[in-house]
């Protein structure tokens, strides 16, 4: 009993403090800040991002690398599968300190989805591309038993792989349900964001590198879709959403712009309230371009984009974001109890800290 009040005090501290943070004057409100965590590596760069709580995370990125830590990131302890040297994780989604899915990108083969039921001390390997045409970007689980990975299009169609059984086992869904791909559009694996889910059954995927910025719904786990414009820079390779976040069915963020440091991202950032059936940009987006977005937990109205140049806030639903750091982040995740943690290149992570 002294332990659960001692963890209910510290999540009461801690929703005080995020109250603080967006119940202000934005003039006056007080900076987060990422603490930097020593991760013991600097030449990974992290994209993909598995917040369990404050005190745990999973961390997954180039070289086949896999990172947890269940000490608040204090120390950190290398779990990655064994030989996945070769591989690029670029999303992982965990349950909790123990249970783990991570997605490999790249054309083939280099696209695989590996579990974990013993903290990253064994891994299986669950699914294999044996298509080369398929090229996988985003794992995303309703429960912890059912869960989507897409890849780009196969066919004219996005590609959907879908679980039953917590990632130990994948099938290919039917594209019947599923729009033509424009000319050129793909997903974007840079955050293991491009693909989200909300509750039981809702699920979104991000698009760029056509024509047109999109972002598809599903009310089914995957098995029809719709695609919505978003209004956010798209007629590049480079452009388009990169990533989603949703903190209800309906109300959803999406940040991207265009990932070349050389070129501008003056729409980088839109909101629907809709579930996605509309989209409007930010009346002031953020600077550049983002690459992760996560609302802060227990708010409807504050959230967090990172990209390469910084991090922003928003306290009004993703009307008007300010940049709050310059570090650089490619994807950040939120947890119930108040953690928020942010990864990236050189082996950068961290958590926020008010």
């Amino acid at each position: 009993m002294a332990l659960a009040g001692a963890v209910c005090a510290a999540a009461l501290a801690a929703l005080a403090a995020l109250a603080a943070l967006t119940a202000v004057p934005a003039q006056a409100h007080p900076r987060p800040q990422w603490d930097v965590k020593d991760t013991g590596v600097s030449d990974v760069r992290f994209r993909g991002l598995a917040a369990v709580s404050r005190h745990t995370a999973w961390a997954a990125g180039t070289g086949g690398t896999v990172l947890r830590t269940t000490d608040g990131g204090g120390t950190w302890r290398d779990v990655s599968p064994p030989g996945a040297g070769e591989l690029e994780f670029r999303d992982i989604e965990a349950f909790d300190a123990r249970r783990a899915v991570a997605l490999s990108i790249g054309e083939g083969e280099a696209s695989r989805v590996y579990r974990t039921d013993d903290g990253g001390a064994t891994w299986t390997e669950s699914f294999r591309n044996t298509d080369a045409r398929a090229f996988y970007d985003c794992l995303t689980f309703f429960d912890r038993r059912h869960g989507l990975a897409m890849s780009d299009p196969v066919d004219g169609k996005f590609r959907i792989l879908a679980t039953s059984d917590g990632g130990r086992s994948w099938k290919v869904l039917p594209d019947t349900g599923m729009p033509a791909a424009q000319d050129g559009e793909a997903g974007f694996a840079a955050s293991g964001q491009c693909l989200v889910s909300a509750g039981p059954r809702d699920v979104w995927l991000a698009t760029g590198g056509a024509a047109r910025a999109r972002v598809l719904h599903s009310a089914d786990r995957g098995l029809t879709w719709t695609a919505t414009d978003a209004p956010i820079p798209a007629g590049d390779p480079a452009r388009g959403v990169f990533a989603l976040a949703f903190h209800d069915r309906a109300h959803g963020l999406a940040v991207g712009g265009d990932y070349r440091p050389e070129q501008a991202s003056p729409r980088a950032a839109a909101r629907t309230a809709d579930a996605g059936r509309t989209w409007r940009p930010a009346d002031r987006p953020p600077p550049a371009y983002r690459s992760g977005v996560a609302w802060l937990p227990h708010s409807r109205s504050a959230a967090l984009a990172v990209g390469p140049t910084g991090t922003d806030l928003t306290t009004d639903g993703g009307h008007t974001w300010r940049t709050v750091d310059t570090g650089s982040y490619d994807t950040v995740d939120c947890t119930p109890d108040l953690g928020c943690w942010a990864a990236g290149e050189q082996g950068r992570i961290a958590r926020l800290e008010r």
